[in-house]
């Protein structure tokens, strides 16, 4: 092993911490180890960190991409792209989390003061995906307190009163379809529509900000309780689910469709685009909530097998949550194949009567539906009835096709299905309370995203995290109230599309060259295998200096074209038309848009500038008589000598020539190097010099 020992002392500007050289000397805003709080075991982290990038996109955005691009050819595409550019980040973000032990902020702070922005633009971007990701848990509150009904009020058409009909807009779509769009949401026509507020969605968007709060209030100590039920109990649900499904009709239909691969999807660029955007929101790159949960691990801990072990598991749950959506549509496909059967079936019974000697007349049985299977209807309909104009074809394949994304998978087609199911509460329950805890899980990991580095870089607010916490919650409530108008939903879908997606993108890459082309990739692996015990594959230092940047530029440029040429759009739901339909957004929402992006990005150019002020007005200052405060600053270099310095051991020599001094993000401790004996030294200044580290 080789050892650390000082160099002479060098004149070291007082301007500031080092660009190049990080351990130089102690930061003195950085909090005291010992008062930083810490997982109680393991589990508790593991659970944090599953919880955290386990989300709703897992449920629904996944199945969605492998739905609509190419089943199995998706996922092998997907776990190509986790393992060359998923995982380098993440285990990047990990274990400078980790070693530093300090929020977004302080991490990339002492890579270089130029870099702060870096953290405050991920603050930022946390807080944008907080405000609308707790709207989607008010929706599962609202639909897990509607479940306990029988029957569930989205099974049937309401009755209008006095007529005594079915309201038109519910017999023009679907009773899912109403009940979201006029109970739940009770949408207006367009976003230029505002509309008043959503009292019921007011109270339970209060209510999801008030169990984050509860949950919150003391740190990762009372989150990791609630991660206990909020990260295990989704995977219950979804093996139970999974274990119903496959004993519908039409599983095995869905289960097909789901892995048939299609290998011609992989020529097309926008699948690329889209399987590389859900690897960057499946692990949670870029929020700074994966280094705040690593920050407050114990140092030595090997963060190389939790990114793996992560990784892996977020992708397996994406897999088994493909299986359950996937078995489920499978089982909605077939039933509305076969409904559109027996409805043919019902128009040749009445002609029957002069019909029934046609040469084009079905050999089944057309008086009982249930004994005509969907083959033997399509292979008629093809030879016969397609002819004939008056009967339609029931496609199954053609229904799994009809892909349903994001919120109208939860709260539309999935709860069509469960309306099917014998004791209907009961699975309807267990789907929203599901949902809830998915959604509680990662909105944990994003207020720590949020909390933790604002804690660790302004020491009056990590005196008050108890205020800060409830200051935070309070603050998201009465922004969220944008989001429970009655046009709520549509600026639901402007944040979800644009707010995170780019300037997360960027805020990846910033991260990337800090780490790869800034700090040092070699320099960085020293550092890991320093806090391992072992060293990581080189693979990684080409993985961080190239490839990962490439694919976060191409994803950059990629979804800046598409936004360029294709526009932004949303879609409207149409009240008279009962019907969705795509429309553009206005200019005010466009230039909304793009103060969204610039606005979360611009920390990045302001602690630049920033720090580039500071610097120059540090050298204008005339120095002081005397040496300055960083003269006598240690620095550390390897030594030739293997063997274990000890306290009577003799300085070994350094390697002073030609080798530059060697710093690491770690905390050099007692324990493993010694500080060997300087010239000149003051004796008062041993005891603080002895802790220097980053």
């Amino acid at each position: 092993m080789a050892f650390l020992c000082t160099s002479a002392p060098p004149t070291i500007p007082t301007n500031g911490q080092s660009e190049v050289q990080l351990a130089t000397s102690p930061d003195p805003t950085r909090p005291n180890d010992d008062d930083r709080p810490a997982w109680d075991s393991k589990i508790q982290y593991v659970l944090a960190q599953v919880g955290f990038s386990v989300g709703l996109g897992n449920v629904w955005r996944f199945p969605y991409l492998c739905h609509q691009n190419g089943g199995g050819a998706f996922m092998l595409l997907y776990v190509f792209l986790l393992l060359i550019v998923g995982v380098p980040l993440f285990f990047m973000e990990l274990a400078a989390g980790q070693s530093i032990r300090q929020g977004s902020i302080g991490v990339w702070k002492h890579i270089s003061p130029k870099l702060v922005g870096i953290g405050y633009s991920s603050c930022l971007v946390c807080f944008y995906v907080a405000l609308y990701y707790n709207v989607i848990i008010a929706w599962s509150l609202f639909y897990l307190g509607n479940s306990f009904q029988y029957p569930l009020p989205w099974e049937q058409c309401p009755i209008e009163v006095g007529t005594n009909e079915t309201v038109k807009e519910c017999a023009s779509s679907s009773p899912t379809q109403y009940f979201w769009f006029r109970k739940a949401l009770n949408i207006t026509n367009s976003i230029e529509e505002s509309g008043e507020f959503n009292p019921i969605m007011t109270g339970c968007l209060l209510a999801a900000w008030a169990i984050v709060s509860l949950a919150m209030i003391k740190g990762i100590k009372s989150s990791a309780r609630v991660m206990y039920f909020s990260s295990v109990f989704p995977y219950v649900v979804l093996f139970i689910f999974l274990i119903r499904g496959t004993l519908l009709d039409g599983a095995i239909d869905g289960i097909t469709y789901m892995f048939y691969p299609k290998l011609e999807i992989w020529g097309n660029v926008q699948v690329w685009r889209q399987a590389a955007t859900q690897v960057f929101f499946a692990l949670g790159l870029g929020y700074g909530s994966v280094i705040a949960y690593s920050s407050y691990n114990p140092v030595h801990n090997n963060c190389h097998r939790d990114a793996l072990m992560v990784s892996s598991i977020n992708f397996m749950t994406s897999v088994l949550a493909s299986l359950v959506v996937f078995v489920v549509l499978g089982f909605r496909a077939k039933t509305i194949a076969l409904h559109c059967v027996a409805e043919n079936l019902g128009v040749l019974n009445l002609m029957s009567s002069n019909g029934s000697s046609q040469h084009w007349w079905p050999w089944f049985n057309v008086t009982d539906p249930n004994s005509v299977s969907l083959p033997e209807y399509r292979q008629w309909y093809h030879e016969h009835g397609s002819t004939l104009g008056q009967f339609t074809d029931c496609n199954l394949e053609e229904e799994m096709n009809k892909g349903v994304e994001g919120t109208g998978l939860a709260f539309i087609a999935f709860t069509e299905v469960m309306a099917l199911f014998p004791a209907s509460p009961f699975w309807s329950t267990l789907f929203f309370l599901m949902l809830l805890n998915l959604g509680l899980s990662t909105m944990f990991g994003t207020m720590q995203g949020i909390l933790t580095p604002l804690m660790d870089n302004f020491k009056l607010l990590g005196r008050h995290r108890t205020i800060l916490t409830v200051f935070s919650c309070a603050l998201g409530f009465i922004i969220g109230l944008l989001f429970t108008q009655r046009s709520g939903n549509y600026f639901v879908m402007m944040f979800d599309d644009y707010s995170a997606t780019l300037p997360l993108v960027i805020v990846v890459i910033f991260e990337t060259i800090s780490v790869a082309w800034v700090y040092g990739t070699d320099r960085f692996l020293d550092d890991i295998e320093l806090m391992l015990k072992w060293r990581p594959p080189v693979v990684y230092k080409y993985l961080w200096k190239y490839v990962c940047l490439l694919a976060m530029a191409g994803l950059l440029a990629a979804s800046l074209l598409r936004m360029v040429f294709k526009g932004p759009t949303y879609t409207a739901w149409n009240q008279t038309a009962a019907s969705e339909m795509t429309l553009e957004y206005p200019g005010w929402a466009l230039a909304l848009i793009v103060l969204l992006i610039v606005f979360a990005n611009l920390p990045v150019p302001i602690g630049y500038i920033h720090s580039v002020l500071k610097k120059r007005s540090a050298l204008d200052v005339p120095p002081q008589e005397g040496p300055g405060p960083e003269v006598h600053r240690k620095l550390y270099t390897k030594c030739n000598s293997t063997d274990q310095l000890d306290s009577n051991s003799h300085p070994a020599p350094c390697e002073e020539d030609g080798v530059r001094p060697r710093t690491s993000f770690l905390p050099v401790g007692n324990e493993q190097y010694r500080l060997l004996p300087q010239q000149e030294e003051e004796e008062g200044e041993e005891e603080e010099e002895e802790d220097t580290g980053v």
